[in-house]
C-alpha cells in the first residue's frame, strides 16, 4: 500500500478533505480543511478545489497516493460511487461523486456511507484492530452500524447491511428510525432524550420533582441532561432511564451475537462516555440470552477514536483501495 492517503467526509452542514499518512498501521493527520456544506453545485465545487489544492500542497498523485475514500451518509451506492438523496443532503440525487473525484485528481476513490466507513475505521486503526469478524454501532444521535466478516466490509447487496438500528424490540417505546420500539429508539442519544421524557411525565404526575427537568418542559430534555445527572449527580431516575436503554442494547446485542458470532462489537458516541451507566444491564441480558459459546468469544468494547473517527473512516477507505 502507498503511504498517503486522501479523504473525504460529506456531511449535512461541514465537509473536509484530509490528507493522512500510514506508516507501518499508524495512521497520521498531516492536514485537514473544512468548510460549510451549502447547495449541491457549490458544495462539489469546494470539494473539488480543496482536494485538487490539498494535492498541490503535498505533492501527491496516482504514484505516490494510494486513493481517495469518500465518507457520506447513506443510502448510496458503493459499487457505483453514487450518493443517492440521503436525507440530511438536499438536491445529492444521484450524484456520481467518485467520478468527479477520479476525473479532478487522477487518484482511486471509493464511497462508503458514514457508518460503514466508521467501521471500517475503529477495525483497521481503532477498538477492532486485530480482529477479522467485529460489528460496530455509532449509538449516537441515531443508531448506524457497519460489519466487518473475515477482515472485509460486509455492506450487502445495495449497501443496506446492518441496519440494526431499525430492528423492533418492542411494540411501544421510543420513536427511532421512523419506528416505534425500534433498536434505535431504545439506543440512540434521542432515544434516551425520549425516554427520560417519559420517565419525567410519570414522575410530574405524581407530584415529584425532576432535577434534570427544573422547568417541566419535557420536550427541553436531551440525552446528555440525563446522562449528567445519573453519572455524576446520581440521580436514581436517570441511571433508570440508562438501565433502560442498557437493557435493550444487550438485547440487540445478544442478536448480533447469536448471528454473526463477532470477537468483538465496538460502539461509539453515548457508550462510549457513559458506559459505566450502560454495562451492567446490557451485559445482564448478554449472559442471559445470547449463546453462551458465542457470547464468551465476543468482547463489547467502547469505540477508541473519538471526534477523530470522521476522519479516520474517510482515511481507511483510502487506505482499503
Amino acid at each position: 500500500m502507498k503511504p498517503n492517503l486522501l479523504g473525504i467526509d460529506i456531511g449535512g452542514t461541514k465537509c473536509a478533505v484530509i490528507y493522512g499518512v500510514d506508516k507501518d498501521g499508524e495512521l497520521s493527520i498531516e492536514d485537514k480543511v473544512r468548510f460549510e456544506t451549502t447547495d449541491v453545485q457549490s458544495t462539489i465545487d469546494n470539494i473539488i478545489r480543496e482536494l485538487k489544492a490539498m494535492c498541490e500542497r503535498h505533492g501527491l498523485d496516482a504514484s505516490n497516493t494510494n486513493g481517495v475514500g469518500i465518507s457520506c451518509g447513506g443510502p448510496l451506492s458503493s459499487k457505483t460511487g453514487v450518493v443517492m438523496s440521503p436525507p440530511n443532503l438536499p438536491g445529492w440525487d444521484n450524484i456520481p461523486i467518485v467520478k468527479y473525484v477520479e476525473d479532478a485528481v487522477g487518484i482511486p476513490a471509493s464511497l462508503q456511507n458514514d457508518a460503514n466507513a466508521c467501521a471500517f475505521a475503529e477495525w483497521k486503526y481503532g477498538a477492532g484492530r486485530g480482529t477479522q469478524n467485529m460489528i460496530f454501532l455509532t449509538f449516537g444521535t441515531g443508531l448506524g452500524a457497519g460489519i466487518i466478516i473475515e477482515g472485509k466490509l460486509y455492506s450487502g447487496t445495495n449497501d443496506n447491511a446492518g441496519e440494526i438500528g431499525h430492528v423492533r424490540l418492542a411494540d411501544f417505546g421510543p420513536v427511532g428510525y421512523g419506528k416505534a420500539g425500534s433498536v434505535e429508539g431504545f439506543c440512540s442519544g434521542g432515544g434516551i432524550a425520549q425516554l427520560g421524557s417519559m420517565k419525567a411525565k410519570e414522575k410530574f404526575m405524581m407530584g415529584g420533582k425532576v432535577a434534570w427537568c427544573p422547568t417541566g418542559d419535557l420536550n427541553a430534555i436531551t440525552c446528555k441532561d440525563v446522562a449528567f445527572a445519573g453519572q455524576y449527580d446520581g440521580d436514581e431516575l436517570a441511571k433508570e432511564v440508562f438501565e433502560i436503554s442498557g437493557t435493550y442494547l444487550g438485547k440487540a446485542l445478544s442478536m448480533l451475537i447469536d448471528i454473526l458470532n463477532p470477537e468483538a462489537i465496538v460502539i461509539g458516541s453515548v457508550f462510549t462516555r457513559h458506559e459505566v451507566l450502560l454495562r451492567d444491564a446490557m451485559q445482564k441480558v448478554i449472559d442471559r440470552e445470547a449463546l453462551p459459546a458465542a457470547a464468551g468469544v465476543c468482547e463489547v468494547r467502547p469505540a477508541a477514536l473519538g471526534e477523530a473517527i470522521g476522519d479516520v473512516a474517510a482515511l481507511s477507505l483510502a487506505a482499503a483501495l
